[in-house]
């Protein structure tokens, strides 16, 4: 789906306080999943960068590395609204400057959310925990982009023109 980008208040969207999921494949087509503690979209809204800890993610880095495809979906956890954003040309990036801060602002943003769930706010920190040293970005190309939450419109296929 050449072309696709994300509106900007999907942007917002997707780098506010959500649950972020990421996953991929191995050649077998074995998925590997692991949570993403922060996001970042380049200014085309095409280019889109997954923070992950590598420490948990070992099997999802090696499968990027050999597919190059990711799948990543955001979900807010107080209305389940969720986007599922792919990619087929997935691949690890430098850290931005400001990556380690933004993944701790994802980290407080997400466990805001979950507060008025009933959630304590320990709990709700330690599910976006991670080690600022073990920090790493995985970059991707969007090249599609759903709809994935529950209800009538759940796997619709979304388009942005450019």
């Amino acid at each position: 789906m050449s072309g696709t980008t994300l509106s900007d208040e999907q942007v917002r969207f997707i780098e506010s306080g959500v649950s972020i999921s990421v996953a991929s494949r191995d050649v077998r087509r074995v998925p590997s999943v692991s949570k993403g503690v922060g996001c970042r979209v380049a200014a085309d809204r095409r280019q889109v960068t997954v923070l992950i800890d590598a420490a948990q993610a070992a099997q999802l880095l090696q499968d990027v590395a050999s597919s190059a495809t990711l799948a990543v979906v955001f979900c807010l956890p107080s209305s389940h609204r969720t986007l599922q954003l792919k990619g087929r040309d997935a691949r690890p990036v430098a850290l931005a400057a400001d990556d380690v801060e933004r993944a701790a602002r994802h980290r407080e943003a997400f466990a805001e959310e979950l507060l008025p769930l009933g959630y304590a706010l320990p709990f709700a920190r330690a599910t976006h925990g991670f080690q600022a040293d073990q920090l790493q970005a995985l970059c991707f190309t969007l090249s599609d982009l759903f709809e994935q939450t529950p209800g009538p419109n759940a796997g619709m296929r979304l388009e942005q023109s450019r």
